[in-house]
Formats: structure tokens, sequence, C-alpha cells
């Protein structure tokens, strides 16, 4: 099987990427990295990603957190406490103190409003699935805006939909 038309779609060789086939134009547009997806796609529909320049840039704001930090911080305590073929204690602890600061973070911000952005939007999409599960080394529950604003995101009907995806 070759690759090659997944790596014309997708460079890096990793999902998520998408073929929009109705791209400007009315030709399909390959996008590839989550944050450029859930970008492109808020644009193109006019939802999830405000239009008012403040509230917009609060959106991409916790959206570029989300990619900088919640993403690659969370994906490298995953691989060193779950994954990794040699338990690294340095490593551990490095990412589960780094998740807790970051939960940290995200729990002051959603104290100060219910969604990252202020309304729902692309940056709890986004931050939503990393958030979720008991993998962490860090009890969510102690963190109660985090926790009211997960428990919040996984009512929605579309939410769960999407989480039975990969199953």
């Amino acid at each position: 099987m070759s690759w090659r038309p997944f790596l014309a779609i997708s460079p890096n060789n990793k999902i998520p990427a998408i073929v929009d086939q109705d791209g400007p134009g009315g030709k399909p547009l390959p996008v590839f990295e989550s944050g450029a997806i859930l970008l492109y796609l808020g644009e193109k529909t006019g939802k999830l990603l405000p239009e008012e320049p403040r509230a917009r840039s609060q959106a991409v704001q916790w959206l570029m957190f989300q990619m900088g930090g919640i993403g690659p911080m969370f994906g490298q305590n995953y691989h060193f406490a779950k994954s990794a073929p040699e338990k690294v204690p340095y490593a551990i602890k490095r990412y589960v103190d780094e998740t807790r600061r970051l939960f940290g973070v995200m729990d002051k911000r959603l104290g100060e409003t219910p969604y990252l952005a202020g309304e729902y939007s692309v940056a709890d999409i986004a931050a939503f699935p990393w958030v979720t599960g008991d993998w962490h080394g860090v009890e969510r529950d102690e963190f109660r805006n985090l926790a009211r604003w997960h428990d919040a995101i996984a009512e929605r009907r579309a939410v769960q939909r999407g989480m039975q995806v990969p199953n």
C-alpha cells in the first residue's frame, strides 16, 4: 500500500487531515493539523469562531494554548506514563507536573468565563479530548472549574457522537 495519496494531504503523515471537496473556488482543498482544520472550518462555516475581533482573538489564543501547550505536554505525559517501554521517573514527573500546571491555567480561566474563549468555540473543541480520561496522573476534579467545563462539554450531543468515532 502506498502512503503517497495521504502524504499529499498531510505531509507530516499524521492525522487529522481533511479534504474539503467544496473548497475555495469549488476546488478540493486539503488541510492538515487539527488547529488549522478548526480555523479553516470555523472561517468557512461562520460557526465556533467569532467574527468580532476581541472575541476572535480570545478563541485563537486559547486554540494556540492547546496547540502549543496542552497537546504537546499531555502527549508527552501519556507517552512516558503509559506507552514508553522504559519508565523514566524524571520524565513522568516532569510531564505530570506540567499537566497539573496547564490544568491550573485552564481552571483559572474557566473561573472567569464558562468556556475558554467566553463562548463555546474551536478552542474548547481542541482542548476537550485532551482533558478527557483518567490517564493524566492528575485528578481533574481537583480543578473545580475545569471539571465543570469538561462535564458541560461532555453533555453536548454532538460531542457525545464525536467521542464514539474512535470506538
